[in-house]
């Protein structure tokens, strides 16, 4: 038997990843588990060319993006994610947002990572590899990859169904 206490949906707010999101409340709501929710904000700094001399400031603008993840991440959760699962919104600062995923699954003892992934074709993905891959290859606890679109396995209950209407 399985025991999911604790589960990571990693998201950058594609398609991909709302597909993720669903199987991840799902997966936490079956298991009982904490559902984490991670969005990784691509740090700025680490992409300007620093051959010119100084940086700009910059800091105003990271922390507009940041503020902006925090209130995508606050929209996508329901009052049931956070009473019921105890959603754990959760925005960090990488320019590797594969590592920042393993690190934070390490850090919150995560054991399972729920992520999207794009399907790209075969040449986009030898020369852009996948954050997805990455992931699996590193992570301390299984990754489940979901591919939008797809069969939809995750489908409303038919009494929560009948309920609304």
């Amino acid at each position: 038997m399985m025991n999911l206490k604790h589960i990571l949906v990693a998201t950058d707010f594609g398609e991909a990843s709302d597909t993720a999101f669903t199987y991840g409340r799902e997966l936490a709501r079956r298991f009982g588990a904490t559902l984490h929710v991670l969005h990784v904000v691509s740090d700025v700094a680490s992409r300007i060319d620093l051959a010119g001399g100084l940086p700009p400031d910059i800091g105003h603008f990271q922390a507009d993006i940041e503020d902006c993840a925090h209130r995508d991440l606050e929209a996508l959760l329901t009052d049931e994610d956070r009473h019921l699962l105890n959603a754990q919104p959760v925005v960090t600062t990488s320019a590797i947002p594969e590592r920042a995923i393993v690190a934070y699954a390490a850090d919150a003892h995560i054991d399972l990572i729920v992520m999207g992934t794009h399907g790209r074709g075969p040449v986009a993905h030898l020369f852009l590899g996948s954050v997805a891959e990455r992931v699996v290859r590193h992570a301390p606890c299984p990754v489940l990859t979901v591919r939008h679109p797809e069969h939809e396995f995750v489908h409303p209950d038919a009494l929560e169904t009948l309920a609304r209407a």
